[in-house]
């Protein structure tokens, strides 16, 4: 199969992957507040909300995982020699792997009835996947042009400016209440 179809395909699982991770830290976010509900609406909610992360983490999300690393794993095996901005890549994107098995955690305990993390906790989690992936798509477009020492600051910055972001959030909604 020609490199830029292995490429593209690579591309397309990411983006699917990253949606599933995007998507299923809110579906967690609404099954937990689902259960301060009382009666009847807890249990709508979360028999729901249960449905909706079964079917996003497992026919999707894993799924997307599992051939992104496949095909990822094939454009690595092209090069010769592995380039510095590459091996850098790679460090986030085991980062982001680790991450997905945080979300695989929570998965199994919320499918269990478990909830260990508060909505606000997990809006705070959600933000991880935004992070990982500004610095991998940063790496991957700006490569070797990028000065290391800004591509640092500027993720340092934007991760404060999304924590503070979400702390505002969270002053906001608990006034609305």
């Amino acid at each position: 199969m020609p490199y830029n179809y292995i490429k593209a395909l690579h591309i397309i699982f990411i983006v699917t992957w990253f949606s599933g991770m995007f998507y299923i830290v809110r579906l967690f976010i609404y099954n937990t507040e689902a259960g301060e509900k009382e009666g009847i609406e807890k249990e709508i909610l979360q028999k729901q909300f249960s449905i909706m992360i079964k079917r996003l983490w497992m026919g999707i999300t894993w799924p997307s995982a599992i051939l992104t690393i496949i095909f990822g794993g094939w454009i690595v095996s092209t090069y010769p020699v592995i380039p510095q901005w590459l091996w850098i890549k790679l460090g986030f994107v085991a980062g982001l792997y680790v991450y997905h098995f945080t979300l695989q955690k929570i998965y199994a305990d919320q499918m269990k009835g478990i909830f260990r993390y508060s909505s606000n906790q997990l809006r705070v989690w959600n933000e991880v996947a935004t992070i990982f992936l500004i610095a991998i798509v940063m790496i991957v477009t700006v490569k070797d042009n990028m000065s290391w020492l800004w591509g640092l600051i500027g993720l340092v910055l934007f991760t404060v400016i999304l924590m503070s972001a979400i702390k505002i959030y969270k002053i906001i909604r608990s006034k609305n209440k």
